[in-house]
């Protein structure tokens, strides 16, 4: 392939990937925007593959390498359920990463990639060389890190380190050390030595950072490292002056940025705050009854899967707050046909997602479409939240933080201020839980003791199985 139409192709696949975004952007194009980012990216792998830096000896080795990855790629892609996507989200961060940090040690130490280079021009390719591979290794020990809270290998409870922002600021003063060591190194052996300090202080910082962050977070912490990986994407097209990785790592690395501060914004947190950690325990404790106007004590009062299904069928509007507790269950498809039902019945049935609700951003949209829920009665908080005053019923399914009162009534608390889903000014609400243990803040919820909840105890799963059993009774 010659390079005037490797560079036709290349501009092609950007174009499609620009397009993939916009079509993810919504739940109805989002086939159409998937399905212009495999042809996009088919298009930029033939494109490299047969282009004209790559010579024919090389070809065997990509296409082995290729076979091997796309088996492994399909294999998850089978195997992996729903409930596991962020698990898998994180880990293919990771290698992105890791793969920026492989291509920078290897462009280093290739003296190809520099021999008609020298000053300024010289200086600058190592500087990319360094952010690169610094970027990389960030990536790649964070997304573990990630990977196991997620996978619940690690809990969810923040390691907050005595002086830990004194510890992260050495580290950086270390980075910018060596850095200067880098670019003024004499051997390549001493150039090695340098980046081999960063790369460790950088993994170390990756680990750190995500460790410190606490599991309420994770949402958050996922579309960041998806913005991480899109920059060391662009780092490692710079290092090997590709246009397409530079263009489409900037897109995903903006684009993730952008989700970060969304994320943020809808649990009222900066995104510096979020870094500093500290927010969710992970703990699993039972909630307590709180004293004082602002959190009403009382009882709990427990229903039945039978009066469940009596409230749903009398009920002329239903709104389904859906959390990780219906992922964890698989109970989705239950859910979507007591929706069948209901809308059967006349019963106006709608959904409101909250954008942190699950483990990663989307996640609850994701697991509603793939039990085929109709795309317009999925709703998302602002849309819906002025509605709960009319609404006859709201059933929150294995969610928690996202519906607690305490987030507007306790000043103190350290959810305040975080937007919610207002489920409580429903005429009932029904919460469905395995116990009283709190969500991943750690914080109370005095939505439990409200007149007007129920509690639904047990397996969401084995729950809507039989309200929904009871509704077609």
């Amino acid at each position: 392939m010659s390079e005037s139409l490797a560079t036709v192709s290349y501009i092609g696949a950007i174009i499609l990937f620009i397009l993939s975004l916009g079509g993810l952007s919504n739940p109805e194009s989002s086939r159409r925007g998937n399905l212009y980012g495999m042809i996009g990216m088919t298009i930029a792998v033939l494109a490299t593959v047969f282009g004209p830096r790559v010579g024919m000896a090389g070809i065997p080795w990509i296409i082995g390498a290729m076979v091997v990855g796309g088996s492994i790629g399909l294999y998850a892609a089978r195997k992996v359920q729903m409930t596991q996507m962020p698990e898998l989200v994180a880990m293919m961060h990771s290698l992105v990463g890791l793969a920026a940090c492989l291509v920078g040690f290897a462009n280093y130490i290739d003296p190809m990639a520099t021999m008609s280079l020298s000053g300024a021009e010289k200086a600058i390719h190592e500087i990319e060389v360094y952010l690169g591979i610094l970027i990389g290794a960030v990536t790649f020990s964070g997304s573990l890190i990630a990977f196991g809270k997620l996978a619940g290998k690690i809990g969810g409870k923040p390691l907050l380190l005595p002086g830990r922002h004194f510890l992260n600021l050495i580290g950086l003063l270390i980075v910018i050390v060596f850095g200067w060591q880098f670019l003024h190194a004499e051997t390549i052996s001493a150039g090695m030595f340098a980046l081999t300090v960063m790369t460790v202080i950088a993994l170390l910082f990756g680990m750190h950072m995500v460790l410190a962050i606490g599991g309420a977070d994770m949402p958050v912490v996922v579309s960041m490292l998806n913005s991480y990986s899109g920059w060391a994407a662009a780092a490692t097209g710079f290092m090997l002056n590709n246009d397409l990785l530079i263009v489409v790592g900037a897109l995903v690395g903006s684009s993730g940025a952008i989700l970060s501060y969304i994320m943020c914004r809808a649990m009222n947190r900066n995104f510096i705050s979020v870094i500093a950690g500290g927010f969710g325990t992970g703990g699993g404790k039972p909630a307590q009854k709180a004293d004082g106007d602002a959190q009403p004590a009382g009882e709990v009062i427990s229903i039945s899967a039978v009066d469940t299904a009596e409230l749903l069928r009398e009920a002329k509007s239903v709104i389904i707050v859906p959390g990780y507790g219906m992922a964890v269950a698989q109970a989705q498809h239950t859910v979507f046909e007591i929706t069948q039902v209901l809308r059967e019945k006349g019963v106006n049935v709608r959904f409101g997602i909250h954008p942190v609700a699950g483990r990663m951003p989307g996640h609850m949209n994701v697991l509603l479409a793939e039990a085929k829920v109709p795309y317009d009665i999925v709703m998302e908080m602002d849309e819906i939240n002025a509605d709960f005053p009319d609404t006859d019923v709201a059933i929150v399914i294995g969610a928690n933080d996202i519906v607690n009162p305490a987030a507007q009534d306790v000043p103190d608390s350290p959810i305040a201020g975080m937007p919610v889903l207002e489920v409580w000014k429903a005429k009932t609400s029904i919460m469905m839980k395995r116990g009283m243990a709190t969500g991943y803040a750690g914080v109370d919820n005095p939505l439990f003791y409200k007149e007007n909840n129920r509690m639904l105890f047990g397996d969401a799963k084995k729950m809507l199985d039989e309200v929904l059993t009871a509704l077609k009774a």
